[in-house]
């Protein structure tokens, strides 16, 4: 092992995962930033030999490293091998939940030519609670009499760490620390009125950044129609989740979109992952865009403390997206690892 080498568990998964892994891999050595790390098979093709989806013994030894690099998981679009939910909340969402990943952290620039051109903002998504906690059931299932429920679980805990991220986001990005509440308070009267009393207070400790609430609905509209208002996001899970795939079309394309899924307490290891799917239909072809993974290391290296080396691969990123944007030149995923290296 490296002196000072960090210690990453990497989940390649399914589909492009394991091929836009690589190039971040490749990028981050490129930075000179070394790592010490382990494979783990993980996700559909796993689920699908096996029956396992994350063994407990597997859980106990991913908490031992530093940090957890994901590429994608997911079976083909339209197979029904691997039921709905399965990888989903046996998995990924098991995993922010025993590792306490409570924010999910997306960052967007806007490409040339996007909607969102020159916007940059971020959007801080509750990661542990909401309609995902899991609460709910069914009554009667498979008959004319069936009742489903799927209720939203907040806390002021986790509510207000969640903000008090968001704010301390908005003071450290350098641009108008503002921060905009998205909920749909007018609605969801219980949840939405904890969310809010919760951020008012917090925002009153912290008088330097402004603030202001946008109904979810509403957020849609303005974020297509002036992206470049947002600075700092803050919602709930589901929001969150529907607002963040929005942002990334606006700001270019999923295929472009980094996560980071944190534990700030750092009792644990954090996960990074792009957000866009496992793509069967493109893996193997060489034309999976790396970009959003490589993207999602260099979130992974500011939070574990190799700040130069992280700013050093994000300004790369974005000019490589700039150039792939702005140039009709033949593309692979290789050659964009390769570039981006090249940057640095």
């Amino acid at each position: 092992m490296p002196a000072g080498a960090h210690r990453v568990a990497v989940i390649g998964g399914d589909g492009i995962g394991p091929e836009v892994v690589a190039e971040a891999l490749k990028v981050v050595a490129a930075a000179g930033v070394p790592l010490e790390t382990a494979q783990f098979d993980l996700g559909a093709d796993r689920y699908l030999r096996t029956g396992d989806v994350l063994p407990d013994g597997v859980l106990e030894e991913l908490r031992g490293f530093d940090a957890v690099l994901l590429g994608a998981v997911g079976p083909p679009i339209g197979s029904t091998a691997v039921p709905p939910g399965v990888l989903e909340r046996g998995l990924l969402l098991r995993l922010r939940f025993e590792l306490d990943l409570y924010v999910n952290l997306r960052p967007f620039n806007g490409a040339p030519g996007s909607i969102g051109e020159g916007a940059d903002f971020a959007v801080v998504r509750e990661n542990t609670e909401g309609p995902y906690a899991g609460e709910g059931g069914v009554l009667r299932r498979g008959t004319r009499y069936e009742i489903a429920t799927q209720g939203s679980v907040n806390t002021r805990h986790g509510v207000e760490r969640c903000i008090r991220y968001a704010f301390g986001l908005a003071e450290s990005r350098g641009g108008p620390q503002h921060v905009t509440l998205v909920h749909k308070t007018n609605v969801l009267t219980y949840s939405g009125d904890l969310w809010q009393r919760t951020f008012a207070e917090v925002a009153a400790e912290r008088p330097a950044v402004s603030t202001r609430y946008q109904h979810v609905d509403a957020a849609c509209i303005f974020m297509v129609e002036r992206p470049g208002d947002y600075d700092v996001i803050v919602t709930d899970n589901l929001f969150g989740d529907i607002l963040t795939d929005l942002a990334g079309a606006v700001a270019g394309g999923i295929g472009l979109a980094a996560s980071a899924n944190l534990n700030p307490a750092r009792d644990g290891p954090s996960l990074f992952e792009p957000v866009h799917g496992a793509a069967h239909d493109i893996a193997g072809t060489g034309r999976a865009n790396p970009l959003a993974a490589i993207r999602s290391a260099a979130m992974m290296l500011e939070h574990l403390g190799e700040s130069d080396a992280a700013g050093r691969i994000t300004k790369a990123v974005l000019a490589e997206q700039t150039e792939m944007v702005r140039s009709a030149a033949e593309w692979s995923t290789a050659s964009v690892g390769d570039a981006v290296a090249g940057r640095l």
